[in-house]
């Protein structure tokens, strides 16, 4: 059996991609996040996490239990 991983990531807008290269902007936007203070769930995998990595400087992230 596989084990589930039920981990969600947190992410929060804290930052404008106002300056930053048009990547950091699509990034965002493929996140679901729209403006600052911005929150979203999303799950706990490697493709969530490089894009987090990738814009690290725009945003805070919480690991949220099940």
């Amino acid at each position: 059996m596989s084990k589930k991983n039920d981990t969600k990531l947190k992410i929060t807008q804290i930052k404008s991609p106002i300056g930053y290269r048009q990547r950091a902007r699509k990034t965002l936007e493929a996140l679901g996040l729209k403006r600052m203070h911005h929150t979203v769930i999303q799950p706990d995998n490697p493709a969530i996490r490089g894009m987090v990595n990738s814009i690290s400087h725009l945003v805070k992230v919480e690991e949220v239990g099940k």
